[in-house]
């Protein structure tokens, strides 16, 4: 249950790939997100909403909020390709639904893709497709919750809050299979 004067920590993180933004409540990352991604607002939105806490940015290095410690290290070992699999306590903010939505990308293995079909079935709703693309889209902790591994049915690169070519990107990293298109 939400403290009511513990605020969500924020920092902002540049790395290789993508400038992010993470955000920790109460020592758990609620938050590894692009920031400049088009639905920054619903995001920050939702979080402060169901958080009931406000944002607080920690701009001093010398600042150490330990989760951002771990992220970085874990996020970085993994842009080289030397960490499949992350250990951070994670706080995932949205509606019951949602939460399944990012507890089930969770099991996408590295290195493989669903569509999200496959997603829908998982979680035993085939019908709810359209709900499954949006939770999957309104996802705040990207890369570590793998939303960039859900693929349209055919194979093709579909949305993706950091981009498409970032997309593209994760996924040659991760060595998955995709139908190779042409971004733009």
């Amino acid at each position: 249950m939400p403290q009511p004067n513990s605020p969500i920590l924020i920092q902002y993180y540049k790395t290789n790939y993508a400038e992010f933004i993470l955000g920790a409540y109460e020592g758990e990352l609620c938050m590894l997100d692009y920031r400049y991604r088009k639905s920054r607002d619903a995001v920050d939105a939702r979080l402060q909403r169901l958080l009931k806490a406000d944002y607080v940015e920690i701009a001093d290095t010398s600042t150490q909020v330990p989760v951002f410690e771990q992220t970085k290290v874990q996020l970085e070992a993994y842009f080289l390709g030397e960490r499949k699999t992350f250990d951070l306590p994670l706080l995932l903010v949205g509606s019951e639904f949602q939460q399944g939505v990012w507890r089930a990308l969770l099991d996408v293995p590295y290195g493989e893709t669903a569509s999200y079909l496959e997603l829908s079935k998982r979680l035993n709703n085939e019908k709810a497709i359209r709900a499954v693309a949006s939770a999957n889209g309104a996802n705040a902790i990207s890369i570590i919750v793998p939303c960039h591994r859900i693929i349209g049915s055919k194979g093709e690169l579909v949305g993706y809050a950091g981009g498409l070519p970032l997309k593209k990107r994760l996924l040659d990293l991760e060595q998955a299979r995709f139908v190779q298109e042409t971004l733009f």
